[in-house]
């Protein structure tokens, strides 16, 4: 969710019955500071920070959030064992992202509250496994005793029920609330995610760390290269700089990195979040009624 999920989407989201996260991923340590604050200021419920480990400046990030007072983090790209007590001796509840069931297993020793159990079809970075949210679920809740909050494919409350029937505790969205009215996304893609049908999004550049695209030009500059068995150096060549915040944030559909998961197939309009919270409990609501009358 980096250049998504502002501290307008954030709020939204609590406001609006969930938890939301700001994507710490695409800000600058003095930026994310600026939408913690903004965000404490347009709601008065719990919201958290996520926060990729991979990125740089993160002891700065980890510092702000603690000296903001921020009471959720869900940590991802990186080794839970390595900021998890730090922010626990902080008071703060700690999630970590997982993609498998091994290192679900390793985040609960590291001493997470609980975990997010992300399926092959989530957008952004993904899990080298591609292994599917409806096959990672049970897989992971065969193997730990916290909370699960599974995510990758959920768009609609069918799907949240779909996933809390195999054993998850809650659901993580994000593909669905990038295409809202508070989602700090460029309006050009926004309308991609509207647009797009089944089969318009691949992951790729499994060499650099795993993403789902938009099959957009620059993605086929990625697969052209391929073709000719591209050096890991020659695919950072590539990718450049900024090239994420080019596409989602600045709005250019050709060079630009465009991130969403497989579930934008089933978004066809861009929608207020709280719309959208209501909509997807209505409809979780009507699914758990109508499989509590069915008959075989």
């Amino acid at each position: 969710m980096i250049w998504n999920s502002g501290y307008k989407l954030a709020s939204a989201v609590s406001n609006s019955g969930g938890l939301g996260l700001i994507g710490a991923g695409s800000m600058y340590p003095e930026v994310l500071r600026e939408h913690i604050q903004k965000c404490k200021k347009a709601t008065d419920k719990p919201f958290g920070v996520n926060i990729p480990m991979l990125y740089p400046n993160i002891e700065d990030i980890m510092n702000i959030v603690v000296e903001e007072g921020v009471k959720i983090v869900f940590t991802s790209a990186g080794n839970p064992k390595t900021w998890t007590s730090f922010l626990k001796e902080k008071g703060i509840t700690v999630v970590h992202v997982v993609s498998s069931s091994v290192f679900a297993l390793k985040a609960q020793e590291a001493g997470v509250d609980a975990i997010v159990a992300e399926g092959f079809e989530a957008g952004g970075h993904n899990g080298r496994e591609e292994t599917t949210t409806l096959t990672l679920i049970p897989m992971v809740k065969e193997k730990v005793q916290i909370p699960i909050i599974a995510a990758g494919g959920i768009a609609t409350g069918r799907g949240m029920l779909a996933t809390m029937i195999l054993g998850a505790d809650g659901v993580q969205v994000g593909s669905r609330f990038a295409a809202s009215i508070e989602s700090s996304a460029h309006n050009n893609f926004k309308q991609t995610i509207v647009n797009i049908k089944e089969g318009g999004t691949q992951l790729t550049l499994k060499e650099l760390a795993p993403v789902r695209l938009v099959k957009n030009k620059f993605y086929q500059d990625v697969q052209d290269l391929y073709e000719k068995c591209p050096s890991k150096e020659e695919l950072v060549q590539l990718l450049g700089r900024a090239r994420a915040k080019r596409g989602m944030f600045e709005g250019d559909l050709e060079e630009g990195e465009l991130e969403i998961g497989q579930v934008a197939g089933l978004i066809h309009e861009v929608l207020p979040v709280e719309q959208i919270v209501q909509e997807m409990i209505a409809d979780f609501e009507s699914a758990r009624k109508e499989k509590a009358t069915f008959e075989f």
